[in-house]
């Protein structure tokens, strides 16, 4: 098993959470507010290209400096926290679910890694790895489903690294789909399948989660800023017009003539294309789903969207049209906040869906679990 200090799924002292992306770093911190919790600390700084090229760190000297701002310019309550979760790349990482006949605790532990060694395509000895009992919703079950985790130490190793160096404690590193889910499914049960797609700057990951675990991921490449150059290439105009163009008018269905309208459409059906074959394929091996046996056969039914690219203008009816499956905005305050807000101070709910990533982290840091 891997170090406590580097665990994927194991319990951590209070912690605030830490998103890396190709294009910017965000940090979250929450607190205890009765029942419930408050968002305490938050921000986001852009980075340059090149700093981190699909999930590996390219210039961690640099890094460390974004880093350390990002710290010292962090908005609401200084983050005096040392205790960072980390969030990981998806496209970087291996997470599956696998079957293991029903056994004691002792044995389980040894008997998953010998079975996973036929899952990880790397050697275990260059992996971090780590795995959790998935909860079944149904007590008469001959097996016992596990969710399997692994991270390449070589791609992982940078990035505690450059934790340590400006002098914070990793906890943890997480797959960001675990975060993601975390923030976006409340109380941790979904009694069907659902699909998170969550629409970055430069990728975008697709995240089934069932019953009280996620199932199956990718990442595919069309993403946000696919988009911004496909206005900026279109209309012959600079990414920065590109991007306040696409924000401000976005998939505007009453005047579908528009030259933006018509050079978004291109990007968004290649993208509802790479979807809907992540669907199929998951729904045509969704047998084993224990969630599934009372509802669907496994079927999706219902596709939630966050990151910062899903606040793009008529996005989720073009995708419901495309896949006849009902989409809607996540909610990344759904086990935070009692009630759902329109607005909290400093962060709009528009801009939450950006932080989804953080505020799962968060959540795990101030819940432990």
């Amino acid at each position: 098993m891997i170090t406590n200090m580097f665990n994927l799924f194991e319990i951590n002292p209070e912690s605030f959470g830490l998103d890396f992306s190709d294009l910017s770093l965000k940090v979250a911190r929450l607190k205890k507010s009765g029942e419930f919790f408050r968002l305490a600390s938050w921000g986001e700084k852009e980075i340059k290209p090149g700093l981190i090229e699909n999930g590996e760190i390219k210039d961690e000297t640099t890094l460390c400096l974004a880093l350390k701002e990002i710290l010292k310019e962090s908005k609401g309550e200084k983050i005096q926290l040392k205790n960072v979760m980390i969030s990981f790349p998806e496209e970087k990482a291996f997470m599956q679910v696998i079957q293991m006949p029903k056994m004691d605790e002792k044995e389980l532990k040894t008997a998953v890694r010998f079975e996973a060694e036929n899952h990880i395509p790397l050697p275990m000895e260059k992996m971090y790895f780590d795995f959790q009992i998935v909860q079944p919703q149904s007590n008469h079950l001959d097996h016992t489903d596990i969710l399997i985790a692994a991270i390449p130490k070589e791609t992982a190793d940078p990035y505690i690294s450059c934790v340590k160096k400006v002098g914070l404690c990793p906890r943890a590193l997480e797959v960001e789909s675990m975060s993601i889910s975390r923030a976006l499914i409340k109380d941790g049960l979904s009694p069907h399948p659902v699909l998170i797609i969550d629409f970055g700057r430069s990728t975008t990951s697709l995240v089934i989660f069932s019953g009280y675990s996620l199932r199956f991921t990718a990442t595919i490449p069309v993403c946000s800023q696919n988009l911004t150059e496909a206005i900026a290439k279109s209309l012959k105009i600079d990414l920065a017009k590109a991007e306040k163009m696409k924000i401000n008018q976005g998939l505007n269905f009453s005047k579908k003539e528009s030259d933006v309208f018509e050079a978004l459409i291109p990007a968004l059906t290649d993208l509802a294309e790479q979807v809907e074959k992540f669907v199929d394929y998951y729904q045509a091996h969704a047998g084993h789903e224990h969630s599934s046996s009372v509802k669907g056969n496994g079927k999706i039914e219902k596709i939630i969207l966050c990151g910062r690219g899903s606040n793009l203008n008529g996005l989720p009816e073009f995708i419901t049209s495309r896949l006849k499956i009902p989409v809607e905005l996540g909610n990344p305050w759904v086990n935070i906040l009692p009630k759902r807000l329109k607005e909290l101070p400093g962060l709009s709910l528009d801009q939450s869906l950006g932080y989804t990533t953080a505020l799962g982290l968060a959540l795990r840091g101030i819940k432990k679990v």
